[in-house]
């Protein structure tokens, strides 16, 4: 993950306190790096409906993925996957339905992948970054 903390370090956020929301955003660049890395496309970022929110969407091969990230800090309040649950997958599988209409993809095969990050929040970068991408993390 060296090659990420690199990249992340060159394109940093300029705060002197980090905020949940520039974490969040470099958590999300961090995941949105390691997906182009093993071959993903990306097609849209940071989708916003009535519904809710998906972190990053892109092409694996033949699937649209619905990739959730997220990222943690530390463990004491549970792991980055403790973090997704019913609800939020619930919310995710709506929000998801709702683009595949809006963008006509229906009949496009389609997965529910998620990114886990363990990193830790230096001034203006992630280090020490662990990362995984869960392939097919959810089901409809």
């Amino acid at each position: 993950m060296k090659f990420i903390e690199k990249l992340l370090s060159k394109n940093s956020y300029n705060n002197d306190t980090k905020t949940a929301v520039s974490i969040g955003a470099l958590g999300e660049e961090a995941a949105a790096l390691a997906l182009k890395k093993r071959g993903y496309k990306i097609i849209e970022r940071n989708y916003r409906s009535k519904m809710g929110e998906i972190d990053i969407i892109a092409k694996d091969g033949e699937y649209t993925c619905f990739v959730e990230v997220r990222l943690r800090k530390t463990d004491c309040f549970g792991t980055p996957a403790d973090s997704i649950n019913e609800g939020k997958r619930n919310r995710i599988i709506k929000t998801a339905q709702l683009y595949a209409v809006q963008k006509g993809i229906c009949d496009t095969p389609m997965r529910f992948d998620v990114v886990l990050i363990n990193a830790v929040a230096e001034e203006d970068t992630l280090k020490n970054i662990r990362l995984e991408i869960i392939k097919d993390a959810f089901r409809l």
